[in-house]
């Protein structure tokens, strides 16, 4: 990034934090991609916070990013295995923040597995949740009972320039690795599961380029919507994944189980738009299949009479090409912001909420003036 691009960030931030400051600047913890134009935000978080800590998803970690933000704020592991156990979780926030008022601001509901027993053990108070991300809203929405507020922007319309972009880095890095071995999209019919904001815009995008696409969704109503676009709606899983020389995985959860690669055609490739913990049962993979290095980030897994090749061993194909989607992710972040500053004045009732129309024009309309020049 060019030194006049940083400072363009940093005075964009420090705005949309002036405009959504909390009165009482509650504690925070961060969870979220590292990637390279990220310390900018997380340097807003710290203007609106008491930053107590940053955890990278370890997929998604530029080290010159990293070490940046670690001159100042702590960096901690994450995984998905420590946050499933309530005792670590609690014991973890009280060692960073014993006392005090925080938010949780979440990528893929990390803390919903632990959150009744932070809200009920935590020698502070849990204000709640800011979540970014598709997944990470069906996982609290899911919960039988929220134990606090849970703001999510997933479903924000501030969101949707992300999504398309990060469509396109999907399908771009897929197309990419597949011609490393020589091979290319055009011939090989695709099967996208998931129709939703990533999933259609993956559809679309893989129409555009020319490729047959058939799309299988779990809901009805996205399956109306994908056959009144003109896609394939799949009636039959098993023979639209048999079918199929890609299978690209949008749901944010597990798209296909064990015993599904099986039924895969000899030669498919498979991609995902998430971790491969959500997505994919590769621990329910059966033990005859080999997996062998075959070419870079592609791995070939074979048994006797069939193989199929996954990218980046599962995990999200986009990370491999930067994952950049521009400054619209910066229209996301700021509502992230804002709701940190709504989750602070603690009005809000345990339950899902959103970030009411007013603030997201005052974000976009900040966004314009930096960015639309």
């Amino acid at each position: 990034m060019e030194q006049f691009e940083r400072a363009r960030l940093d005075s964009y931030f420090a705005r949309i934090a002036e405009t959504f400051v909390p009165e009482e600047r509650p504690s925070a913890f961060l969870i979220t991609h590292l990637l390279p134009e990220r310390p900018a935000f997380v340097r807003a978080v710290g203007l609106s916070t008491n930053l107590r800590a940053v955890l990278p998803k370890p997929k998604s970690v530029d080290l010159t990013a990293r070490r940046e933000i670690e001159r100042t704020t702590q960096c901690d592991a994450l995984s998905r295995e420590l946050f499933e156990d309530a005792d670590s979780v609690v014991d973890y926030v009280e060692s960073r923040a014993g006392g005090e008022s925080v938010v949780l601001l979440d990528v893929g509901g990390y803390f919903a597995p632990a959150l009744d027993a932070l809200c009920e053990r935590f020698s502070g108070r849990v204000l709640g949740v800011v979540e970014d991300t598709e997944n990470g809203h069906k996982r609290y929405a899911n919960m039988e009972k929220l134990p606090c507020p849970v703001l999510s922007v997933a479903r924000s319309p501030l969101k949707d320039p992300e999504d398309f972009l990060v469509g396109q880095s999907v399908v771009f890095s897929t197309e990419a690795l597949m011609r490393s071995r020589g091979d290319i999209l055009h011939g090989r019919p695709a099967l996208v599961i998931g129709f939703g904001k990533l999933g259609s815009s993956i559809a679309r995008l893989l129409h555009a380029k020319g490729v047959q696409v058939t799309v299988y969704d779990l809901d009805p109503v996205r399956r109306t919507q994908a056959l009144s676009q003109g896609f394939t709606v799949a009636r039959d899983r098993d023979a639209a994944l048999h079918g199929a020389g890609l299978i690209l995985c949008a749901t944010g959860a597990v798209s296909l189980r064990g015993e599904d690669f099986s039924t895969l055609r000899n030669g498919a490739y498979v991609a995902t738009v998430t971790s491969s913990e959500d997505e994919l049962d590769l621990a329910g993979l059966p033990n005859v299949y080999q997996r062998t290095p075959n070419g870079e980030h592609i791995t070939r897994y074979q048994t006797t009479g069939h193989y199929f090749y996954l990218l980046n061993g599962g995990n999200a194909v986009n990370f491999l090409h930067g994952a950049s989607v521009g400054p619209f992710i910066h229209l996301v972040q700021a509502e992230i912001l804002a709701g940190v500053r709504n989750l602070a004045r603690g009005c809000l009732g345990t339950g899902m909420h959103e970030v009411d129309a007013a603030d997201r024009a005052a974000i976009a309309g900040t966004w314009l003036n930096y960015f639309n020049r």
